[in-house]
């Protein structure tokens, strides 16, 4: 995980915290599960070449500077992010955004916490997949293809656990939540069990 490390590393936790309320602490510790956990929301809409082609054409329209140096938080469309995170997890948010405040040990991070979050990352979520996948989409293909999905899954580990990884209760939540979507070829329950490192 360690693009998602490295986008960790630079949120503006200061104008975050300021905008939930929260600690930076807590809000580092919700943003360290939040992050994977967007990104499997995206990589469950990769399960087929017409789920994949949607996400790319999706992706391409917020294809802009908001992940890139340094991340100002007024340039977030939380709106667009209400939309992203209802059409990632459904009737299923409210359910994801308590597993990732169980995954987290701090006591000050709690579902509410976490319902205010999600919106304000997902657009830079997909600012950032765009501008790691925008590159590659430039070759004939893979803007449609299976480009999109390897790299969701390599933001996710690849089958390695880092520290940045998700907790066994979250993984198993977000498995059940995502894992009827996008197709009967969906490549989250490897994605997930390779995080959890088989468990």
């Amino acid at each position: 995980m360690a693009d998602l490390n490295g986008l960790l590393d630079r949120l503006p936790l200061d104008q975050l915290a300021a905008q939930t309320g929260a600690s930076t602490d807590d809000i580092r510790a919700a943003a360290a599960q939040a992050l994977p956990s967007l990104v499997a929301g995206l990589a469950a809409q990769t399960g087929d070449e017409a789920s994949t082609a949607n996400l790319a054409g999706a992706l391409a329209q917020h294809d802009n500077d908001l992940a890139q140096g340094e991340i100002d938080l007024a340039q977030v469309d939380t709106a667009d992010g209400e939309k992203i995170v209802g059409k990632l997890f459904g009737d299923q948010t409210d359910t994801v955004a308590q597993g990732i405040s169980g995954a987290v040990p701090a006591a000050g991070v709690d579902q509410g916490l976490v319902q205010k979050l999600l919106p304000l990352l997902a657009p830079i979520v997909l600012s950032f997949v765009m501008s790691k996948f925008g590159g590659k989409s430039s070759t004939s293909g893979q803007a449609s293809g299976g480009g999109l999905g390897d790299l969701l899954g390599g933001m996710l580990g690849g089958g390695t656990q880092s520290s940045g990884g998700l907790g066994g209760g979250l993984g198993d939540i977000l498995g059940s939540v995502l894992g009827g979507k996008g197709g009967g070829n969906n490549p989250l329950g490897s994605i997930l069990g390779g995080m959890l490192g088989g468990k």
